[in-house]
């Protein structure tokens, strides 16, 4: 059998492949020339800012330096409210005799889901510290405006206040028999193991005359022979968040609701509730916690004598609770 082949079959099979190599040839072209491109935009973009990547670059560097104006700005914020503080602690409280003002937690970190936005995400770092600076500071302005009502209370009625404070021994120091039971965490004689003790026991003889160390209303009174707790015990409210218990007495002079100056005759020293010897238990509450009694002792003593009181101190237990 013979095969037809003529000139013009031939001529449409070149004309085919040479337009496939073509398209071929343009499809391969393109490929390299989008590649080339790539190559050369990745190259010139990790040595050169594009004019997008320029303008991100200096919208975060404007937004880093507002973040470190408002920083610094927090901080002398703070600085100037540390200063106020101070005074309000070492100049202005110390003129009314008045206890530092503390809000349990002021000082205590929010937790980190405080700071969520409403998807669950965190601020950026950038923006973290800020938010921890303005709520401290926040809370700090709260501490303080609280101190400040409070002082000014006190600078209308500073005349009252200064009776009411209190400020003297309620017993005659002449007549101690020992050493002052210190304030504070101390070993317990029967437990063995460290217990607080709520005020200072100021030991003397059954009988022995207790007064009141300012001016208030007898808020409770207690007369028991049991051999725990207080025992016979007198509360006076003093005001202005200051209250005072005297405890282990013997017998009572005053009645509840009765209004009392400094210096007058409340009680006799005893022995009751827990107590191994007679002596008296003398506690100074400031809006509801204990604070050392030692420093009302007397505010105008010399440095001499409040050296000579501190040795009076020691670790002794006049009471086994």
């Amino acid at each position: 059998m013979r095969i037809n082949t003529t000139p013009n079959s031939y001529t449409d099979e070149a004309k085919s492949l040479v337009h496939r190599l073509r398209t071929y040839r343009l499809i391969r072209n393109l490929l390299i020339g989008f590649i080339v491109v790539s190559v050369i935009n990745l190259l010139f973009s990790s040595f050169f800012y594009t004019p997008k990547i320029y303008t991100l670059s200096k919208q975060r560097r404007e937004l880093e330096l507002r973040y470190e104006i408002l920083h610094n700005r927090i901080q002398a914020s703070q600085r100037k409210l540390e200063q106020i503080r101070h005074r309000d602690n070492y100049v202005y409280r110390p003129l009314f005799s008045s206890d530092t003002l503390s809000i349990e937690g002021i000082y205590s970190p929010y937790a980190e889901s405080k700071y969520y936005d409403e998807f669950g995400n965190m601020p950026s770092p950038l923006a973290m510290p800020l938010w921890h600076d303005i709520d401290q500071l926040a809370r700090s302005l709260y501490l303080e405006s609280r101190s400040m009502d409070e002082l000014q209370i006190l600078s209308k009625d500073k005349e009252k206040f200064s009776t009411a404070i209190p400020a003297v021994w309620p017993i005659d120091r002449t007549k101690m028999r020992n050493k002052i039971g210190a304030f504070g965490y101390r070993m317990h004689p029967v437990y063995r193991r460290w217990k607080f003790h709520s005020g200072v026991d100021l030991p003397g003889r059954i009988g022995d005359p207790i007064y009141a160390t300012g001016d208030g209303v007898v808020e409770y009174i207690e007369r028991s022979r049991a051999r725990y707790g207080y025992g016979t015990q007198v509360l006076i409210d003093h005001g202005f968040g200051y209250k005072t218990r005297y405890a282990h007495l013997n017998k009572i002079h005053v009645a509840k609701g009765d209004t009392i100056k400094r210096g007058q005759l409340i009680a006799d020293m005893g022995n009751t509730g827990v107590s191994t010897s007679p002596h008296l238990h003398y506690e100074v509450i400031y809006k509801r916690a204990h604070v050392n009694p030692i420093n009302y002792f007397d505010k105008n003593m010399s440095a001499e004598a409040y050296k000579s009181l501190m040795n009076q101190i020691q670790d002794a237990n006049y009471e086994a609770e």
